[in-house]
């Protein structure tokens, strides 16, 4: 199947805007070529993955498309770097894997990306609206700007989210087209108690629970809170990332392409037969309906932590994805006139830090010990004392890479049992909220 290709993309390809320009003109049409997508469509922003170090040739990448003149053709911005550029003292890394790392983010910015180093830009004001074409990579940026925000992306990793941000195309496939994204089953959450729905511990959990039930299947959730928030939905979104392969999950009454369950369905039958790139099934029909029930919470829950048994913690880590302002709230509230028995890490953008530091937040945490870590987090790069230990966290995301990314196994539980096991140094968790 030929790719249709504008006058202007044409240009882009033979090096109208320079070699950086073309090179990845060349690479976003293989692999548009390659996904079966008939032509290209315009983006209006991207956020960038592929600024984390994992060897030298990610560094030689960028610094050849910053030195053939690429440019950023829309808003753009970075993820997490391997390194903490405030605080360059907290990443414990050698001297050619920091030289390396440094490198590899001053390339992006050098071409006009923003030095946002999150995995979390829709906290620091990146914001493409419902219908937007955007090219996003990161695996929770991508579940937030496609489900809560309704933009339209699919999964950009390494180094195809940054060609794209250079041409201002991707191709026109999967979830940026109006078939892709209706639900084709029904998690049904009615039975779930407010009481439990209520509270932010939950999101992580229902999350692993989606993740490994439905893999990529898209999902319209029936039945949660109209009030439920963004830091909720963004923790949803990334232990359903993480454990599964969700870009897209619904939530009836709250996420804009669902304002019913109905509304959220709406493709079956609307849309005549799938255009190449297209993921419905041609044995679609009525959809499934999947409840929530207590033992798979259960399940999902104890899956989360692989140190149950342990009775003590060596450190606790949150902030996967980033702390958000409102997170820094609850957290200065929490850990208020306390001194932390071990180390506790908070993950956070530079630019949420910032707003931290004015509001007086960060100098609350720092008083009882917190250490705040901007640009990077503990999962990716070597922050973590370099002793094997247990690791507390509310993060579905960091308990499901955890071990292997860090050595550490790790204990899930609350933002309030986070603090209050940091405090007595032991494990301290409330159980009761999953038993219904």
């Amino acid at each position: 199947m030929s790719l249709d290709l504008t006058a202007r993309e044409k240009a882009l390809l033979a090096g109208a805007d320079g070699d950086g320009a073309a090179m990845a003109m060349r690479i976003v049409v293989a692999a548009a070529e390659l996904l079966g997508a008939r032509e290209l469509v315009e983006i209006t922003s991207a956020h960038i993955d592929g600024c984390l170090y994992h060897g030298d040739g990610g560094v030689e990448f960028a610094e050849t498309l910053a030195r053939g003149g690429g440019r950023m053709a829309v808003p753009t911005t970075l993820n997490v770097g391997a390194l903490d550029l405030l605080h360059p003292d907290v990443v414990r890394a050698d001297a050619h894997r920091t030289e390396m790392a440094r490198r590899q983010m001053q390339a992006y910015v050098a071409m006009g990306a923003s030095p946002t180093f999150t995995c979390a830009p829709y906290q620091v004001g990146h914001e493409p609206g419902p219908g937007e074409q955007v090219a996003w990579g990161e695996s929770n940026a991508i579940a937030f700007v496609n489900s809560v925000l309704g933009a339209r992306t699919e999964r950009y990793g390494d180094f195809l989210d940054a060609c794209c941000a250079v041409t201002g195309r991707a191709p026109l496939y999967g979830l940026h087209l109006d078939e892709n994204r209706r639900a084709t089953v029904v998690v049904d959450a009615r039975a779930v108690p407010w009481s439990l729905k209520s509270r932010d511990v939950f999101y992580p959990v229902l999350g692993t629970w989606l993740g490994l039930m439905l893999g990529q299947e898209i999902a319209v959730i029936d039945g949660l809170p109209g009030e439920t928030t963004r830091d909720q939905l963004k923790a949803l979104g990334a232990a359903a990332a993480s454990t599964g392969a969700v870009a897209l999950f619904h939530v009836a009454g709250v996420t804009p392409e669902a304002p019913t369950v109905e509304a959220a369905l709406s493709a079956f039958g609307d849309f005549g037969a799938p255009r190449p790139g297209s993921l419905r099934r041609a044995t679609e029909g009525v959809p499934r309906r999947i409840p929530v029930t207590a033992e798979g919470l259960r399940a999902s829950l104890a899956r989360l932590s692989t140190a149950a048994a342990a009775g003590t913690i060596d450190a606790v880590a949150v902030g996967s994805p980033h702390f958000s302002l409102q997170e820094f709230e609850e957290l200065a509230r929490l850990v208020a006139g306390r001194r932390l028995a071990v180390p506790f890490y908070v993950c956070t953008a530079r630019a949420t830090l910032a707003e931290a530091e004015e509001r007086g937040y960060e100098a609350v945490l720092r008083a009882a010990g917190v250490d705040i870590v901007v640009d990077t987090c503990v999962v990716v790069t070597p922050i973590l004392p370099a002793s094997d230990g247990v690791l507390m966290t509310n993060s579905g995301k960091f308990a499901h890479y955890g071990p292997s990314n860090t050595g550490y196994e790790v204990i899930y539980g609350s933002l309030e049992d986070c603090v209050g096991s940091a405090v007595a140094g032991r494990v301290l968790r409330s159980e009761e909220v999953w038993t219904w």
